[in-house]
């Protein structure tokens, strides 16, 4: 059997089985989906925002052993989609079910809808019910959905031995009376942790690249105790055709506290060429971490020693990377004992940028920028931001020391406002020191004017996502206070233009004052400065009002759908 048959077996046995399992829940409920609905013209103006397309992926490269390592790694992403649905809220299997239902009516668009956004709430809107009258918790299925902040935090004060256990990355919390229980992800889902398990270990034994084969025995070790030290490490030297990511990593998805990591998969193939060419930039790691703009005590320069630097095809993607807006480039482990030890891996998804370049990118750009900056912008300046923004990831304070001789790190001190600024953070900081290298002559000098202006004009896509989502906030904090500082301006026609040099002074200011905030651990700092700039003003309001008939992001179909 071929690799696409089998893996097109696979995918009939999937739905074979979604389809018995409808007809038993079908029977119990009537067939009805009874949650109160949106108007199926505002689901089919929401999908309207996310351009379809078919990601391109060149299989040739791979040995024909490859193939079956492919099918079994992609029928474990798809358990990764099932244990994020369920992280999102544990009635989503049930709503799904009843949805699948209106298959081929046209109340199908709230089927696409909801597989899209992985739950009844729609994530390009603010997480907007659009089939059930309640709002999503902010906890998402980590934590009671009627649970407080104050709550949790009086019950750690009042119980501090359970500290560890419910502020894990890797535990869900449930009530026992009058108990706030932490339960490992193992353990939660046992029955589904189980399969992903056996699916890897049987990718490890087909597969004949060693360095993946150690990845995948180490990842299915570490999902049966979720701790994650040794696969990520194994992770790092990953040196195949193949880059592959599953487990639990981002903490977007728990909007209470941004402890609890989601499940996701990245399944793609390496452009080695490509990969080659801007590996040139993790030699200049400790100049960068030198050139930040921050006291030298603040300074880490072992977190991003080591930093590999992918470029690769996504061939397929599952679970939290997959939900709403799609994912351009990611920097990972976020396991700060991995930085410490090896620094962490940017994994560039070329096929992606480029279909978010051409399908969102550039419309927006024609759209609200004036010509004299509009014949700036590139691709390529484009590209190389987003690999410096998961570069910076990697740099600047990751673990902290406080007064009192405790051991943190800046995720867990900045508590909710951390996704916002350290996506603020990686965004200013990348650019800064982009053009650090433009200036040094690392890149061509000539790229100045591109870097500035294609920053400038790909900060309306990041906005159009939402302020309230980290990305999009993150962006609009740079925007406003870009604007503030005469960096932005608009033109008499009213379209958007930059004076280069206020933009690269601003740039810098701003970078300071966001590193120093993660320096200190200053949670008070950072939610006065998200409350600050993070707003939709009216000069803003009037060009994403200009952006609306255009696609937000991209939906791809991937090529082994």
């Amino acid at each position: 059997m071929s690799s696409y048959q089998d893996i097109g077996l696979i995918r009939k046995l999937f739905l074979l089985g979604l389809t018995l399992g409808l007809a038993l829940i079908l029977y119990s409920c009537g067939g009805k989906v009874t949650q109160a609905r949106a108007s199926h013209e505002y689901v089919q103006k929401e999908l309207a925002k996310l351009a379809p397309v078919e990601l391109k992926c060149d299989l040739s490269m791979l040995p024909p052993s490859e193939y079956q390592t492919l099918t079994r790694l992609i029928e474990a992403a798809r358990i990764i989609d099932y244990l994020f649905l369920l992280q999102v809220s544990p009635d989503n299997p049930k709503l799904e079910n009843e949805l699948a239902s209106t298959l081929n009516t046209p109340d199908s668009v709230y089927y696409l809808l909801f597989k899209v956004m992985f739950g009844p709430w729609n994530r390009l809107d603010n997480n907007h019910p659009f089939l059930t009258k309640e709002a999503k918790p902010l906890g998402a299925g980590f934590y009671p959905p009627d649970m407080t902040k104050e709550e949790f935090q009086n019950y750690l004060k009042a119980h501090p031995e359970q500290k560890e256990s419910l502020e894990s990355c890797f535990t869900v919390i449930r009530r026992d009376g009058d108990k706030l229980v932490a339960i490992p992800y193992h353990e939660e889902y046992s029955q589904y942790i189980n399969s992903l398990v056996a699916l890897l270990q049987e990718a490890a034994r087909t597969t004949r690249d060693a360095t993946l084969s150690k990845y995948l025995i180490a990842r299915a070790k570490d999902l049966q105790t979720d701790d994650y030290f040794n696969s990520d490490m194994a992770w790092m030297d990953l040196n195949g055709n193949l880059e592959v990511v599953i487990g639990p990593y981002e903490v977007y998805e728990d909007q209470l506290f941004n402890y609890k990591a989601a499940y996701e998969a990245f399944i793609c193939i390496v452009d080695h060429a490509e990969s080659r060419k801007l590996a040139e930039v993790s030699k200049y790691l400790d100049i960068l971490e030198k050139n930040l703009p921050l006291p030298a005590a603040y300074r880490n320069y072992s977190r991003g020693k080591v930093s590999p630097i992918k470029v690769v095809q996504e061939i397929f993607s599952a679970g939290d990377t997959r939900a709403g807006i799609q994912t351009t480039a990611f920097n990972l482990p976020n396991d700060e004992r991995v930085r410490a030890a090896k620094g962490s891996k940017k994994v560039m998804l070329k096929n992606i940028a480029e279909a978010k370049y051409k399908k969102c990118w550039l419309p927006i750009v024609n759209t609200i920028l004036s010509p004299e900056i509009i014949k700036d912008v590139s691709f390529e300046a484009y590209f190389t931001h987003v690999l410096m923004h998961e570069v910076c990831h990697g740099l600047g304070p990751g673990i902290l020391h406080l007064e009192n001789g405790t051991e943190t790190t800046v995720a867990k001190q900045l508590k909710d406002t951390y996704s916002t600024i350290e996506e603020c953070k990686a965004d200013v900081v990348g650019m800064d020191s982009y053009l650090y290298l433009i200036n040094h002559g690392i890149f061509p000098k000539e790229q100045k004017k591109s870097a500035l202006a294609s920053y400038l004009g790909g900060m309306f896509r990041s906005i159009r996502f939402g302020i309230n989502e980290a990305h999009g906030g993150g962006v609009a904090i740079q925007f406003n206070y870009l604007m503030e500082k005469g960096a932005f301006s608009t033109d008499a026609n009213g379209k958007l233009t930059l004076n280069y040099a206020k933009t690269e002074s601003a740039i810098r200011d701003l970078a300071a004052q966001i590193l120093l905030i993660e320096a200190k651990g200053d949670y008070a700092g950072a939610q006065q400065f998200i409350n600050n700039y993070r707003k939709l003003t009216p000069l803003m309001t009037n060009y994403l009002k200009q952006l609306e008939h255009l696609p937000i992001d991209i939906r791809p179909i991937y090529p082994v759908e």
